[in-house]
């Protein structure tokens, strides 16, 4: 079982998802650094409670569940401040975790096995159909790749795919976040999506 370091944010990373972070903080900082150094991923899990910068008086408490970042790109427009480009890669289960130098969180984990894909059943094509929408919308828009909040190969004929990509960019409850990614069955987490999407849609009203 391996010890991580850990990055608790208030969206959820599911794995071949993207992440654009701006890290100032000293304990993040360092870590960052490390783990460019080692080629080393860090890990991302939902902050079911406090805030993501670090305040005297806070306290933060984690989810279980979370994913492995891959650092794809990092700048550093000007001293102690690093803008990164990651992808999510894995999925892990949070067993323990403690606070180490600076506030770091440091976490032992264990990998999650990765879940079989599963084509879509023809009641949740609409959820793939919408995000199919949204991207060709992005597109038309001209919003460039580097800035699309999810990137190519556009897998909308896989039922993980589909889901874990609404997962990261509904306004979801964290903890709602966190219970979809330790869903194992992909097509659980579509139809829990699709609901989702149904209770957003106009015809819904203001449920």
């Amino acid at each position: 079982m391996a010890e991580i370091p850990l990055f608790p944010l208030s969206n959820a990373l599911f794995p071949a998802g993207v992440l654009h972070l701006r890290v100032f903080e000293v304990r993040y900082l360092d870590m960052i650094r490390r783990c460019m150094a080692e080629g080393a991923e860090f890990g991302v899990v939902v902050l079911l409670a406090g805030h993501e910068v670090r305040t005297p008086e806070g306290s933060e408490t984690l989810a279980t569940v979370g994913t492995m970042a891959r650092i794809d790109q990092c700048e550093a427009p000007m001293p102690a401040l690093l803008q990164l480009a990651c992808t999510g890669t894995t999925r892990f289960r949070l067993v323990s975790a403690r606070r180490a130098q600076y506030g770091l969180w440091m976490g032992q984990a264990e990998p999650l096995p990765q879940p079989a894909e599963a084509e879509i059943p023809r009641e949740l094509q609409p959820s793939a159909d919408a995000l199919g929408q949204l991207i060709a919308g992005m597109q038309r828009d001209g919003v460039p790749a580097a800035s699309m909040p999810l990137a190519p190969p556009f897998r909308l004929d896989e039922c993980g795919w589909v889901a874990d990509r609404w997962a990261e960019l509904l306004q979801l409850r964290p903890s709602e976040k966190a219970r979809l990614l330790g869903l194992d069955d992909p097509v659980a987490r579509l139809r829990a999506i699709q609901d989702a999407l149904q209770g957003l849609s106009p015809a819904a009203g203001d449920a």
